[in-house]
């Protein structure tokens, strides 16, 4: 693929679409912008909405603190078919500057462009990103006309050091979120329904059937994973009483597991069993652990307090990328770690684009739901933005985790592990949020 000729962009961007890119950043290289130096694509979080981690590895030790890496899925293409995968590109965050750079960009691809990790002034590098996070890369010297075409291009918006370019005349994702959208609301009231892996459909029950009929008229299947749901934008439905005031309630913004402290070491029951309580309705042989958790805040019921060593609360900046999102005693023991490392993943990668629709149900003549024709589309988010409105207490803890029939020999466990925000705070967690009618 080093022999390229002269490539168009047309033939660069067929390519990518037929890879299933979706959304295609530019960054015009400087030359401090090699192999020695790396890449550097952005100061901020932010340059994750962009370049997507598959994995947060470790943090790295260092003289001046702690470096983190990330595991990237990146492949050079060639314009002509040739697709060259990338044996071990990284993402590298140095915290103290801050700085977010690609490491290894070339590394175990024959077919890559040499003179990527040279230093040269005028080249451009293509980075085309697929809804399922793989990113194909393309790069050009500053003599060849894609770069001089590529240069004088219309652009959408910067995400760290990088530009990001239309795709061509298809549909721009958020317009396809749009109708589809607008289709579920034309079907008015619904039966509550789940998708099956299989594509069936099957009767929901209990509260989360509002988001599981959205998804299932919409085609997406209940599922654990952590890409967005629909075109790139996680989609979120929330309950409201009037469509004309969608500001109300909470949503879960997401429900990771504890990684780290007493609930990883000791087992989740036993976490209950600790820090939890008899159920106060009275309901027999029950130990319940929940109660809204705020930041800095020592809850009373189960004598924890939420931390987030690592976060430096006053600059709004991650200063320790081994620390984490914890839950502590008065004595300072974790009894519960979320570590930033898969924090961020998850908010990068579900939340970079996000759409939130507003439901309503009814439990005459049966429970059923609808669905509004006004929706908000939060775009360009980062982790500082979630962890600030933590640290302001509008990101909360609201577990429900219970073990029923306690003093048995065989205890059942549930498990409910929730980030949630008020429908009212949504906009702190973006750059931009915007309500959009998606009826003609």
């Amino acid at each position: 693929m080093n022999d390229r000729g002269h490539i168009s962009f047309g033939a660069v961007l067929a390519q990518m679409a037929d890879l299933g890119v979706e959304r295609l950043y530019m960054k015009s290289l400087a030359e401090n912008d090699n192999s020695k130096n790396q890449i550097y694509l952005g100061g901020n979080w932010s340059l994750l909405q962009a370049v997507p981690a598959r994995r947060w590895l470790e943090p790295t030790p260092v003289s001046r603190g702690f470096i983190a890496k990330a595991e990237l899925d990146l492949a050079w293409i060639d314009g002509r078919g040739g697709v060259s995968p990338v044996a071990a590109p990284l993402l590298i965050l140095y915290p103290q500057y801050p700085e977010i750079r690609l490491s290894g960009f070339l590394r175990g691809a024959p077919g890559a462009p040499s003179f990527v990790g040279q230093r040269m002034a005028g080249r451009i590098l293509l980075l085309g990103v697929t809804p399922d996070d793989r990113i194909y890369a393309y790069a050009a010297q500053a003599e060849d006309p894609l770069t001089r075409e590529v240069l004088v291009m219309p652009r959408r918006g910067a995400v760290g050091a990088l530009w990001e370019l239309p795709m061509g005349m298809a549909l721009e994702p958020r317009a396809q979120v749009v109708e589809a959208v607008r289709r579920v609301h034309e079907m008015g009231w619904l039966d509550p329904v789940s998708r099956t892996s299989d594509g069936s459909l099957r009767d929901c029950r209990g509260p989360n059937c509002g988001g599981y009929t959205l998804e299932a008229m919409l085609g997406i299947a209940m599922n654990g994973r952590s890409e967005p749901d629909l075109h790139g934008y996680e989609l979120k439905s929330h309950k409201v009483d009037d469509f004309a005031n969608v500001n109300v309630g909470s949503i879960t913004l997401m429900t990771p597991e504890p990684t780290g402290g007493y609930y990883r070491t000791a087992g989740p029951e036993a976490f209950v069993r600790r820090f939890g309580a008899p159920d106060a309705l009275g309901r027999e042989d029950r130990l319940n652990f929940g109660g809204i958790h705020r930041f800095g805040q020592r809850l009373p019921r189960t004598g924890l307090t939420l931390t987030a060593p690592g976060w430096d609360a006053d600059a709004g900046r991650l200063v320790d990328p081994s620390g984490g999102i914890t839950l502590v005693t008065d004595d300072g023991e974790p009894a519960a770690i979320w570590p930033f490392t898969g924090l961020i993943e998850h908010w990068q990668r579900k939340h970079r684009h996000a759409v939130y629709v507003p439901n309503q149900s009814r439990k005459e003549p049966h429970v059923q739901y609808r669905y509004g024709d006004h929706v908000r589309f939060g775009e360009q988010t980062d982790f500082s933005l979630f962890m600030n409105a933590l640290v302001r207490g509008e990101v909360y803890y609201d577990p429900g985790i219970k073990v029923e029939g306690a003093s048995t020999a065989d205890p059942r466990l549930k498990r409910r592990n929730q980030l949630r925000i008020r429908s009212s705070d949504l906009s702190g967690l973006y750059s931009t949020m915007e309500t959009v009618d998606t009826t003609p």
